[in-house]
């Protein structure tokens, strides 16, 4: 049997990807150190409500047709990957 095909991060819908993301860790400790948190981790529910304020919107599900909330998302993703080193940081 083939196993099945799995689609690349970048290829997924936003809405998939933010959902993917608030259950990382990474993102988690990323979003509590941004919001200034006690003991810097945040929980998937918590990473959630951040991503829905620095979007500007009440669920993620807005991802797939907000264009502005689309913009919002790529430059915390970006902002993200710098976090983790996955890109160079701007100085």
């Amino acid at each position: 049997m083939n196993a099945p095909v799995r689609q690349r991060f970048e290829d997924m819908e936003p809405a998939q990807q933010a959902g993917i993301l608030c259950n990382d860790p990474r993102f988690q400790k990323f979003a509590a150190m941004r919001c200034g948190a006690p003991g810097g981790q945040f929980s998937a529910s918590a990473s959630a409500e951040y991503l829905r304020q620095c979007c500007g919107i009440d669920s993620r599900r807005e991802l797939s047709s907000d264009r502005a909330a689309q913009h919002q998302f790529r430059i915390l993703r970006t902002e993200f990957d710098a976090w983790t080193g996955k890109i160079a940081s701007q100085r």
